[in-house]
Protein backbone atom coordinates (compact mmCIF):
# COMPACT_ATOMS: atom_id res chain seq x y z
CA UNK A 1 0.00 0.00 0.00
CA UNK A 2 2.83 2.43 0.78
CA UNK A 3 4.78 1.30 -2.24
CA UNK A 4 2.48 3.14 -4.70
CA UNK A 5 2.68 6.45 -2.81
CA UNK A 6 5.60 8.67 -2.03
CA UNK A 7 6.42 8.96 1.61
CA UNK A 8 5.94 12.47 3.05
CA UNK A 9 9.57 12.65 4.11
CA UNK A 10 10.66 12.24 0.49
CA UNK A 11 8.65 15.34 -0.50
CA UNK A 12 10.34 17.46 2.15
CA UNK A 13 7.30 18.03 4.36
CA UNK A 14 6.41 16.65 7.72
CA UNK A 15 2.94 15.58 8.83
CA UNK A 16 2.88 17.71 11.98
CA UNK A 17 3.76 21.02 10.28
CA UNK A 18 0.89 23.18 9.02
CA UNK A 19 1.07 26.39 7.06
CA UNK A 20 0.84 29.54 9.18
CA UNK A 21 -2.83 30.51 9.04
CA UNK A 22 -2.98 32.48 12.25
CA UNK A 23 -2.51 35.83 10.47
CA UNK A 24 -5.22 35.01 7.93
CA UNK A 25 -7.57 33.80 10.66
CA UNK A 26 -6.93 36.95 12.70
CA UNK A 27 -7.58 39.18 9.68
CA UNK A 28 -10.80 37.29 8.91
CA UNK A 29 -12.06 37.63 12.47
CA UNK A 30 -11.05 41.29 12.55
CA UNK A 31 -12.90 41.99 9.30
CA UNK A 32 -15.98 40.18 10.61
CA UNK A 33 -15.93 42.22 13.82
CA UNK A 34 -15.58 45.49 11.91
CA UNK A 35 -18.52 44.58 9.66
CA UNK A 36 -20.58 43.52 12.66
CA UNK A 37 -20.01 46.86 14.34
CA UNK A 38 -20.40 48.95 11.19
CA UNK A 39 -23.82 47.63 10.16
CA UNK A 40 -25.76 49.13 13.12
CA UNK A 41 -23.92 52.43 12.75
CA UNK A 42 -24.68 52.66 9.03
CA UNK A 43 -28.34 51.63 9.30
CA UNK A 44 -29.11 53.92 12.23
CA UNK A 45 -31.17 51.70 14.47
CA UNK A 46 -32.50 52.66 17.89
CA UNK A 47 -30.67 51.37 20.92
CA UNK A 48 -31.89 50.72 24.45
CA UNK A 49 -29.14 51.61 26.94
CA UNK A 50 -29.82 51.66 30.67
CA UNK A 51 -33.56 52.03 30.19
CA UNK A 52 -33.18 54.93 27.77
CA UNK A 53 -34.22 54.59 24.15
CA UNK A 54 -31.55 56.44 22.24
CA UNK A 55 -32.49 57.74 18.79
CA UNK A 56 -31.02 56.84 15.48
CA UNK A 57 -28.24 59.01 14.05
CA UNK A 58 -30.78 60.61 11.72
CA UNK A 59 -32.98 62.17 14.41
CA UNK A 60 -31.72 65.67 13.55
CA UNK A 61 -33.14 65.39 10.03
CA UNK A 62 -36.59 64.25 11.19
CA UNK A 63 -39.49 66.67 11.12
CA UNK A 64 -40.61 67.81 14.55
CA UNK A 65 -44.02 66.76 15.80
CA UNK A 66 -45.11 69.29 18.38
CA UNK A 67 -48.27 68.80 20.35
CA UNK A 68 -49.11 71.88 22.45
CA UNK A 69 -50.09 71.32 26.05
CA UNK A 70 -53.81 71.00 26.50
CA UNK A 71 -55.91 72.01 29.47
CA UNK A 72 -55.17 70.32 32.77
CA UNK A 73 -58.85 69.46 33.20
CA UNK A 74 -59.83 67.41 30.16
CA UNK A 75 -63.59 67.94 30.47
CA UNK A 76 -63.64 71.75 30.59
CA UNK A 77 -66.25 72.08 27.82
CA UNK A 78 -68.54 69.56 29.46
CA UNK A 79 -68.16 71.26 32.85
CA UNK A 80 -69.00 74.66 31.30
CA UNK A 81 -72.06 73.18 29.59
CA UNK A 82 -73.27 71.60 32.85
CA UNK A 83 -72.78 74.87 34.73
CA UNK A 84 -74.72 76.79 32.08
CA UNK A 85 -77.51 74.22 32.21
CA UNK A 86 -77.70 74.40 36.01
CA UNK A 87 -77.86 78.21 35.87
CA UNK A 88 -80.62 77.97 33.29
CA UNK A 89 -82.57 75.58 35.51
CA UNK A 90 -82.06 77.87 38.51
CA UNK A 91 -83.44 80.84 36.55
CA UNK A 92 -86.47 78.79 35.46
CA UNK A 93 -87.17 77.72 39.04
CA UNK A 94 -86.99 81.34 40.33
CA UNK A 95 -89.47 82.49 37.72
CA UNK A 96 -91.85 79.67 38.66
CA UNK A 97 -92.23 80.89 42.25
Amino acid sequence: MNSTRFPREALGTRCDVRPDRSAAAFFGRFLLAICGLAIPVITGCQVDVGGQTLPSPYYLQDDIQYFPAGPEFKLSKEAAALKAHEEELAEDCETCR
